[in-house]
């Protein structure tokens, strides 16, 4: 199924990059600027990947990950300004963003079937006023048409720092040498994989977060929408 004429009419800012660049912090705020939806591609996988792990499906098991895909029994709410996500009723906010299910993610989005499975639900998320799409291929494939395309990125080194710091400040053991290898991994594998690489679109404005704040970014971001007559300036 693909998308409606009406759903291509609605504006979206396609924001891809490779994990630890920023995308997530950077396309909730710039959402929240806007006052549009937000779309957190990767937590759709990481939820095929956790609902796998559960029932012990193997990563390499591209059937059973096709159909668990798309069935997913998942909520995403906000309470008290938080998000809260929701697997089959249960709050997995917080298990989503480990490091296990980061890498059991990556394993499961080189699948084909599974992205099939989730391409249209992708896609759903598409309604007015607009949309703020977070992911790996939101604007190479999900949504080719999107009026502005960001492809975020920084080195390894610094995405694995800030990895570190993130889990220190959480409490959590964390070894910065092994981060840096599992994000070196990970790239690997989103960037060599047969289906939807990680690639910024031919289109895209391309923007090293390497030394740049959150602030700064968001900022940058929201030149480049005044500049398309996405949103007024002031």
């Amino acid at each position: 199924m693909s998308e409606t004429a009406s759903q291509q009419s609605i504006p979206v800012v396609a924001i891809d990059g490779p994990g630890g660049a920023g995308k997530g912090t950077i396309s909730r705020l710039v959402a929240e600027r806007l006052g549009w939806h937000l779309l957190d591609s990767g937590a759709l996988y990481r939820l095929t990947a956790l609902a796998a792990y559960k029932r012990d499906t193997s990563v390499e098991d591209a059937d059973s990950l096709s159909r668990i895909a798309a069935e997913l029994d998942v909520a995403f709410l906000v309470e008290d300004g938080a998000p809260r996500i929701l697997l089959e009723g249960d709050d997995v906010t917080t298990a989503l963003r480990s490091e296990t299910v980061g890498n059991l993610a990556s394993c499961v989005a080189a699948l084909p079937p599974v992205r099939q499975a989730l391409l249209q639900r992708q896609r759903d998320f598409r309604t007015w006023p607009g949309l703020v799409a977070d992911g790996r291929d939101m604007g190479t494939v999900v949504f080719p048409d999107a009026p502005l395309k960001v492809f975020l990125t920084a080195s390894a080194e610094e995405r694995a720092n800030r990895r570190y710091l993130q889990l220190q400040e959480a409490g959590e053991n964390a070894s910065l040498p092994s981060l840096l290898k599992e994000i070196q991994e990970r790239d690997a594998r989103d960037c060599q994989r047969s289906v939807a690489p990680l690639e910024p679109a031919g289109d895209a404005i391309e923007l090293d977060t390497t030394n740049l704040t959150i602030p700064e970014v968001v900022d940058q971001l929201t030149a480049y929408l005044v500049q398309r007559g996405m949103m007024p300036k002031g």
